[in-house]
């Protein structure tokens, strides 16, 4: 079985760093808000191109502390796609605002900017453009309507890692960058992991306070904080990996080619000339989806969907209902996620490519 995700396959250097970065915590004595914490916030921070990054215990979390942060929560609304991770969701809500969602492109399935307008009101804060399977969103033109309307812009960057517009890291162009470390992330951690990268001395120290329970000094708790800290282990570990990221990322990208290049029987997301994507999932897109997944599983072959259900067909999600956003919903029924990660071997890269272009519907 060809898995989407193998993690047996990650190479011996790394574990073999990997391990004695664990070693060295459990050595030290010391597993909350300690070196490895700061060493990590101050790599990635340069990594991406900020001034400051701030790790906590989630990308979900990320996103509501970085609302927080802005003072953005009950009685405003925040905008962001229909086609997403429901984390994204969960953490707008978790700020205590309301998301507030729009239709995507149908050609790569990131947000549709020339909707946000519309869906601006009074109430409006923030926007949260999702860089989609990591690529990033046109942050130029949302940019420009943030300005406008005088909105703060959360990148969701959860697949995002090493992604780019232009010249800039995505998680470098809004007020803040959301990251997750979920295992199976660019830059994955051994456990749940998240980040908050941003150039606001303001909200960086709110976001210090907010993720320790508030606290500003300990005991002296200034803020309704919560408890979002990115443990010492987890750090070590992203700090270990985060030197392979970019060589990672090319291997996803040159996996990615060589799809883009001999896949038929189905159509690639277009990829965007504004920047460079990292490949976190490579997503094609078959009207008969569901027969050439079980022709794939039949054969060996695992793959996912994402996502199945639009944002506002979710159950848990009680806001336009009754609103038709077409482009998502078709493009939720048409579309699947093939394996590519790094160390996944060329023969099964091959056995896919074949394997998709035998099935006949």
């Amino acid at each position: 079985m060809i898995l989407f995700n193998d993690f047996k396959l990650e190479s011996p250097l790394l574990k073999q760093e990997v391990q004695l970065a664990i070693q060295k915590v459990i050595d030290s004595g010391w597993f909350i808000l300690g070196k490895e914490l700061e060493a990590f916030e101050s790599d990635f921070a340069r990594y991406i191109g900020t001034r400051y990054c701030v790790g906590v215990a989630s990308g979900t979390e990320a996103i509501a502390l970085a609302l927080m942060a802005q003072n953005i929560g009950q009685g405003d609304e925040v905008i962001t796609t229909n086609l997403t991770a429901f984390p994204t969701i969960s953490g707008i809500l978790h700020s205590g605002a309301q998301p507030v969602v729009v239709d995507i492109f149908d050609s790569n399935g990131l947000i549709d900017y020339t909707q946000i307008e519309q869906k601006i009101t009074h109430r409006t804060e923030a926007i949260v453009p999702v860089h989609l399977y990591g690529q990033s969103c046109n942050m130029a033109e949302i940019k420009t309507i943030a300005d406008k309307h005088n909105l703060r812009i959360i990148e969701d960057c959860a697949q995002a890692s090493g992604a780019t517009f232009h010249d800039r890291k995505c998680g470098s162009i809004g007020h803040c960058g959301a990251f997750s470390f979920y295992p199976t992330k660019n830059l994955g951690a051994y456990g749940d992991g998240g980040a908050i990268t941003t150039n606001d001395d303001e909200v960086y120290k709110k976001l210090l306070a907010l993720r320790n329970y508030g606290q500003t000094k300990r005991y002296h708790h200034e803020s309704k904080g919560i408890n979002s800290r990115l443990d010492e282990i987890q750090a070590a570990i992203l700090n270990v990996k985060l030197k392979y990221l970019d060589g990672f990322n090319q291997q996803r990208q040159e996996i990615a080619m060589t799809y883009r290049k001999h896949l038929q029987s189905v159509k690639c997301l277009s990829q965007e000339s504004y920047g460079t994507p990292c490949n976190h999932l490579f997503v094609v897109k078959s009207a008969h989806r569901d027969q050439l997944m079980e022709h794939l599983q039949n054969n060996g072959i695992q793959t996912l969907i994402h996502y199945p259900i639009p944002v506002n067909r979710q159950k848990a999600f009680g806001w336009q209902k009754d609103e038709v956003l077409e482009n998502s919903e078709l493009f939720a029924d048409s579309i699947l996620s093939l394996p590519i990660y790094p160390g996944l071997p060329k023969q099964h890269i091959d056995q896919i490519i074949q394997t998709v272009n035998d099935f006949k519907p």
